[in-house]
């Protein structure tokens, strides 16, 4: 049992009109959010100067962002929900349909699935 489901994408090709200014990409990001069936809590974009923007959705369950590189056609997107896992595939689908990359690149990982194992960790440097 996972908690929850992270997809983390790098969206080749995307028109630089689409993902040029924060004004642009926010609404397209709100649309994904409300398609994803997901809570949005609180949102912040920014706009970078020429051009290119990144934000972030605080939701309830979890959150959304991005940042954009239109001078190379790039989006690259993290969306972490927890709950339902079809309302982040749903969110990450709607995306792709309105951004129409020309390639993607995505991992999609279970976040939280040995909440069931007692793991123990002795010496937590030693993880990095």
């Amino acid at each position: 049992m996972a908690v929850g489901v992270h997809i983390i994408a790098d969206l080749y090709g995307v028109d630089s009109e689409l993902i040029s200014s924060a004004d642009g990409i926010s609404p397209i990001i709100e649309s994904a959010i409300k398609e994803g069936n997901l809570t949005e809590i609180s949102s912040q974009y920014y706009q970078f100067r020429p051009m290119g923007a990144s934000g972030i959705a605080l939701l309830a369950e979890s959150h959304l962002s991005f940042h954009t590189w239109p001078e190379h056609g790039l989006v690259t997107l993290d969306i972490y929900t927890c709950g339902e896992h079809s309302n982040a595939d749903r969110a990450f689908n709607y995306l792709l349909n309105v951004l129409h990359p020309t390639s993607i690149e995505y991992k999609k990982l279970e976040r939280g699935s040995k909440i069931e194992e007692n793991v123990k960790i002795e010496n937590p440097q030693m993880m990095l």
